[in-house]
């Protein structure tokens, strides 16, 4: 199997599909309502408690530009939250290529888009680990996973998708696509990457630090074995 080696891209990408799951919420009052201004076509997917915020948001234009993840894949939500975004569609939205043939072709076969924003931070490990008390499955239930494979997935993908974890980045990427008429360009998307691929592996570092000085004992405390 050959290697997907990319010859050819567009500095400049307009933002149409923008995929967004935050835990932090801050900032979206302001962010979102931008998006619409500078794109009024542009559309939104989104999950759990991040929908509901944007919708309250969006109010009656929640319908024109709002879907649920789970109404564009046609998987439900797991219980909980579990399994919200890790599906086929999601990915071949945010790693197609705009020049590969195969890729459109996909697109076309499976009916889905090209996403070219993602807007993703991550459940608050080292804050709930930082807390009194937190037992070892509190801290394994705050080990997230979809978002972490979001961020990689756009920030490999900088040549075409711009990867936002950081609320304080919003304001860069307003300015940028007010600038270049509701595009990204490469120098941003390349900056975005190099701080979503630091935020991961902050992530891990958290989770792998913590991990280690639990010993056995402590960690089958918390469960009744069978």
């Amino acid at each position: 199997m050959g290697m997907n080696i990319v010859d050819r891209i567009d500095d400049r990408v307009t933002v149409n599909q923008v995929l967004i799951s935050v835990s932090d919420k801050s900032g979206l009052d302001e962010f979102i309502p931008a998006l619409v201004r500078i794109n009024p076509s542009i559309r939104i997917f989104s999950t759990g408690g991040t929908f509901g915020a944007i919708e309250k948001i969006l109010g009656d234009a929640a319908g024109k530009h709002l879907v649920q993840v789970s109404d564009y894949t046609g998987q439900p939500e797991t219980q909980g939250g579990l399994v919200k975004t890790l599906d086929f569609k999601i990915y071949l939205g945010i790693l197609t290529e705009k020049y590969n043939d195969s890729h459109q072709e996909d697109l076309k076969r499976t009916g889905a888009v090209p996403i070219d924003m993602v807007v993703v931070n991550l459940y608050p490990f080292a804050s709930t680990v930082a807390r009194d008390g937190v037992s070892v499955e509190e801290a394994r239930s705050n080990i997230d996973i979809g978002g972490p494979t979001m961020v990689r997935a756009s920030a490999k993908n900088y040549l075409r998708v711009a990867s936002v974890v950081n609320p304080s980045d919003y304001g860069a990427v307003v300015d940028a696509l007010t600038a270049n008429g509701g595009a990204t360009d490469l120098a941003l998307r390349y900056g975005l990457a190099v701080k979503a691929f630091e935020h991961t592996a902050a992530y891990d570092r958290h989770i792998a630090d913590y991990l280690v000085k639990q010993t056995p004992e402590c960690v089958s405390g918390c469960y009744s074995a069978s």
